[in-house]
């Protein structure tokens, strides 16, 4: 199948879906369009037409195909029987992006079925398809038409970026409704198995059949040695060139893991709106809340990523409910199953003298590790760090002591001078006390931990804030505040009325609070921290 004139019909030319046919009777190639993705097509009756599909997509021979019907008697030849439960399944669901495995009759090659007793077969409801079967006046097997691996073709155009001159013929039939292949359940089993999930949902098998299983390599490799009863089961599907990674968790832990890792030629598959808020280049694959619509532009936005010279994917994981079982399991198989579990991330803060402290050390006995953003801040303008130096610069000089260490009092006199300086001072530590934060997470924590607690008072004015999936904030009336406050730093009224004045009031930081921690009385932290 080399150095072939690749033809390119269109499916409003009746002329040229004729000759299509004519090619399948002969034993030839066409990419036709279905409502899932572009099917490679040959006469499913023809083992040596079927073979050249290997051929061509450079599949393995042990991954079976699916064969193409254009009306439901279609199916009887081809199998040993047809149960009542693929008739159910066929009323409800075909023509359609469902593909049910049977046991197969003689007539089906050893090609089709890579071996196996048994066929999967479907009715596609895309027109075009649908036509060139009747034309063909042949059942057709049709594996998605791109080179094997590679993202599937939802376009003519992408059939033809892997497929010209390997194949006979295109058939230019718009873009894939769907988006992804099929949903696959085997009928050949004491109880229906669903192997691969699509456009048709566990929920709506189980509406025609009762209990449907899934089976364990929906979501997980397939165990050495053994067959796979369904294409997509086995191998590394659907990826571009790239290294595709699926990060799991939240946006925040998203943004957290992207910019602990981040390096030249990353890149990112997020969902509708959150290109702007991630620190790599990014393209989305539809809103996180509509799985149809990510299933829709997957593959074609997975073929971006080589067009965009993308070194390394990283991928926001869908929701695994509904068709979003079936996106995930397709990213699953681009990522040959790398998945990422970052930590989750929660912000503290609160009002001086509410009692920070005390929620921080109930939290590491609950099992979190927590980060001490004071200690860091200590930490990062230590004498002889390029922080201290350059504070040193905006600052003066005398905000150092005889040995070349900050005097930190002197510095937040200045820099609280007014909210210029305040402004310079916050561009200086903040990216170094971020870098040591993220240091500190991606160097120490473990799965031993619940999660990460990122203590710092001013958190709300830093970058620290797009990492914390949600916020714990601590509050207190103000005359308990102020009677910690001197007791703990051993000042007086008035200076410590001071620092009481000189952060936002309550309301400001009750408006941000995901969990807002009452540390008085009638209230207990403990009560208040049950939801961690």
């Amino acid at each position: 199948m080399t150095d072939l004139k690749t033809q390119l019909f269109r499916n409003d030319d009746a002329d040229g879906l004729r000759s299509a046919a004519e090619i399948l009777k002969n034993g030839g190639l066409v990419a036709i369009p279905t409502e899932t993705v572009y099917g490679l097509a040959a006469n499913a009756l023809d083992g040596k037409a079927v073979a050249e599909i290997f051929k061509a997509k450079g599949r393995p021979m042990d991954n079976p195909l699916i064969v193409h019907i254009a009306e439901f008697d279609e199916i009887y030849p081809l199998v040993s029987s047809v149960p009542e439960k693929a008739k159910a399944l066929a009323e409800a669901y075909w023509p359609g992006p469902l593909t049910i495995i049977l046991p197969k009759s003689d007539i089906i090659p050893d090609e089709v079925s890579a071996g196996l007793d048994t066929v999967a077969i479907r009715m596609p409801s895309h027109p075009t398809a649908h036509k060139i079967i009747e034309l063909s006046e042949c059942p057709l097997a049709a594996p998605s038409a791109n080179s094997s691996g590679l993202p599937s073709p939802t376009t003519a155009k992408h059939v033809l970026d892997d497929m010209d001159g390997k194949i006979d013929a295109i058939v230019d039939g718009g873009e894939s409704a769907v988006g992804i292949e099929s949903t696959v359940v085997t009928l050949a089993t004491d109880v229906p198995r669903l192997l691969r999930p699509g456009g048709i949902t566990h929920e709506q098998l189980e509406a025609v059949l009762g209990h449907v299983e899934i089976d364990p390599a929906v979501l997980a490799q397939l165990e050495e040695g053994v067959k796979p009863a369904s294409p997509g089961m086995k191998y590394k599907h659907y990826s571009p060139k790239a290294e595709v990674f699926i990060v799991k968790g939240t946006l925040p832990s998203f943004k957290f893991y992207i910019d602990s890792v981040k390096q030249d030629g990353d890149m990112a598959l997020c969902f509708d709106g959150e290109e702007t808020d991630i620190s790599i280049p990014c393209l989305p694959f539809g809103n996180e809340e509509n799985s149809l619509e990510q299933a829709h532009l997957l593959f074609a936005e997975l073929r971006k990523f080589d067009e965009l010279g993308a070194k390394r994917v990283f991928v926001r994981s869908p929701s695994q409910d509904g068709v979003g079982l079936g996106v995930y399991n397709r990213l699953l198989r681009a990522a040959a199953f790398k998945v990422i579990n970052p930590p989750v991330i929660y912000g503290l803060t609160g009002q001086t003298g509410a009692g920070k402290t005390t929620v921080s050390e109930e939290l590491k006995e609950k099992g979190y590790f927590v980060i001490d953003c004071d200690l860091t801040a200590r930490k990062v303008v230590e004498k002889g760090s390029p922080v201290l130096d350059e504070l040193k610069t905006v600052f003066g000089e005398n905000i150092l002591n005889e040995k070349g260490e900050l005097i930190r009092s002197t510095l937040a006199e200045k820099a609280f001078a007014n909210e210029e300086n305040r402004q310079k001072l916050n561009s200086i530590t903040h990216p170094a006390i971020t870098k040591a934060v993220i240091n500190q997470i991606r160097n120490s924590f473990s799965q031993k931990y619940k999660g990460v607690i990122i203590d710092a008072a001013a958190i709300f004015d830093s970058e620290l804030i797009r990492y914390c999936s949600r916020m714990i904030v601590v509050v207190a009336p103000e005359a308990e505040r102020l009677d910690r406050i001197i007791k703990r730093d051993g000042i007086d009224v008035q200076a410590a009325m001071l620092r009481i004045k000189a952060q936002p009031d309550e309301k400001y930081y009750k408006e941000r609070a995901d969990i807002l921690i009452r540390n008085y009385k009638p209230y207990t932290i403990s009560d208040e921290l049950s939801e961690l």
